[in-house]
């Protein structure tokens, strides 16, 4: 019997009726990072929220659970292996628009949207972003 790979996700607002998965903007497509290591996604959750994003859960699950989901979703999946260098490459633009919204109500969260693919930039210059990322690395 093979034993399931467990892997973390970051999630929004976890296990509430508006939950919702963190994805990365890859041309036009969304991918979502399976961590190998909860430590690694915890840091990166911390960059994600210098940069004012909510701050994301990471949950523990199987991995082949998340790869349906993106075969289902039209997603792509990266598996981030344990002290990989992606986690210090925190993407420095986000979509205006996410799929998710902390204020959405149920009946918001049953139709699938695309996020708005105009992109907002930085209010932090690259030097204040790695003074808080060593700030926040310190704490871990």
């Amino acid at each position: 019997m093979i034993t399931p790979m467990r892997v973390f996700v970051l999630i929004f607002n976890a296990r509430t009726e508006n939950e919702g998965i963190h994805t990365i903007r890859v041309g036009d497509r969304n991918k979502i990072l399976m961590f190998e290591s909860e430590d690694d996604a915890t840091r990166f959750s911390l960059l994600l929220e210098a940069q004012d994003f909510p701050a994301p859960t990471p949950e523990p699950i199987d991995a082949e659970e998340i790869k349906e989901f993106c075969e289902s979703a039209g997603y792509e999946w990266e598996i981030v292996p344990e002290n990989s260098p992606l986690i210090e490459k925190v993407p420095e633009i986000n979509v205006e628009e996410t799929d998710w919204q902390p204020d959405a109500s149920k009946e918001d969260t049953d139709q699938y949207t695309r996020p708005n693919q105009q992109l907002e930039e930085p209010e932090l210059s690259d030097s204040e972003l790695d003074n808080i990322r060593r700030k926040l690395e310190g704490l871990l």
